[in-house]
């Protein structure tokens, strides 16, 4: 194919040399220090920044929607199913902790720009209580944001997602469900979503006002556990609802599955194992089933934990720098956890694993890593680096943690 002609495509190279030579010849001999395309990503993505609360309001019975508008006036780009990254000084200590983004990316372009995190507090949990008890309206919050791959992406997802959501996991799917709803989302959306009761489904009407404005490409189906008076689907989310309604409403065939729909969870790690299970037995490829990153569960759920080590301590050596601290630490939880109650700062986003933000070098000892969510490199598994947020002391340990 001849685009300018044999000699002309031939001496391109030369042209271009002969072009890079002059320009190098005409330019200013004084450095211009300014990176355009490093200003533009700094303000796309800023890192850390600040945050003013905004609005508190109920979500469910059991679960807040806090909203939090930039003091700086600029919300990161981000795409349904991120997650932002808060700074919580809790105690003496100073937590990382990621919440899925429940709020619409087109809500963050607006005049007044915001985004909403919804957290639920059906059980005591540290970050959780500590969220209902002491964050107010006019609080003003460091996070970090976006992060995450638990998103559609054109280029690998189907056009027709099946989401599986539980309890609190509804979250990234209401912002779809928003998106979608606004035209700015080109997409199908099936929710099949499982909850104890109707009278606490999380972010329930607005899932209902997104269905509404856009019933043609929106599909929401709840399954009730332990409600009586519910007239729908009860009991969990199973193989056989998941095959009723992806077929129903998106094209899946059991003839041809893995040509269907992708399929996209979000919920409790117990909840994760029958679904992990379920698109096994239903033939679905992996390529067509994508799972939101998930904090560590109990033990007693992480394949292959040793469990005669429940109940032991161990001492930790952690070196920073030239600086050295021993602290305890639990076998049956994260080394990461021990940190943090050590108020030795350690930066976890995802907490299952995967995004290697609290990768650590193990200097001496023996730990049991989660094979859940393992993101680690195969050198670093090789050389024994390790990510501290799914990593368990199996003996006395000496580590090396980054400065921060």
């Amino acid at each position: 194919m001849k685009v300018k002609g044999f000699l002309k495509d031939v001496g391109g190279a030369s042209r271009v040399t002969k072009m890079r030579q002059e320009l190098i010849a005409n330019g200013s001999p004084v450095p211009d220090p300014k990176d355009p395309i490093r200003e533009l990503a700094d303000l796309l993505h800023p890192g850390k920044q600040q945050f003013t609360v905004t609005e508190i309001r109920k979500a469910s019975p059991t679960s807040t929607t806090y909203r939090f508008s930039p003091v700086n006036g600029h919300v990161p780009v981000f795409q349904s199913g991120q997650y932002v990254n808060f700074y919580l000084t809790v105690g003496d200590s100073v937590l990382t902790r990621a919440y899925s983004i429940s709020s619409a990316p087109y809500e963050a372009r607006l005049a007044e720009p915001f985004f909403e995190v919804t957290i639920r507090h059906n059980v005591h949990y540290l970050v959780p209580d500590w969220f209902l008890e002491n964050v107010k309206v006019g609080a003003e919050i460091t996070a970090a944001m976006p992060f995450g791959q638990f998103l559609y992406e054109p280029l690998r997802d189907s056009d027709h997602i099946v989401g599986i959501a539980g309890g609190s996991g509804i979250t990234p799917f209401a912002s779809m469900a928003k998106e979608i709803a606004h035209g700015k989302l080109d997409i199908d959306l099936t929710v099949i979503y499982g909850s104890v009761r109707h009278t606490d489904i999380v972010c329930g009407d607005e899932l209902e006002a997104a269905r509404k404005a856009a019933p043609d490409k929106i599909h929401i189906i709840h399954v009730m556990s332990d409600d009586d008076d519910w007239d729908g689907e009860k009991g969990f989310v199973t193989k056989e609802i998941i095959e009723k309604y992806a077929s129903k409403y998106a094209g899946w065939s059991k003839d041809d599955p893995a040509n269907g729909p992708s399929f996209f969870f979000c919920g409790p790690p117990a909840m994760f194992f029958l679904i992990d299970k379920n698109m096994k037995e239903m033939g679905v490829p992996m390529k067509r089933f994508r799972h939101d990153a998930t904090a560590q569960p109990a033990v007693k759920l992480i394949p292959g934990f040793p469990m005669d080590q429940v109940g032991k301590s161990y001492k930790i050596t952690v070196m920073r720098g030239i600086h050295e601290d021993v602290i305890d630490a639990a076998a049956d939880e994260p080394v990461a956890v021990a940190l943090e109650r050590a108020a030795i700062p350690i930066d976890t986003h995802c907490r299952g694993g995967e995004c290697g933000y609290c990768r650590t070098q193990l200097l001496e000892g023996d730990i049991f890593v989660s094979p859940l969510n393992d993101g680690r490199r195969a050198m670093d598994k090789e050389l024994g680096w390790f990510h501290a947020c799914s990593a368990y002391p199996t003996s006395d340990l000496k580590i090396k943690i980054p400065i921060i």
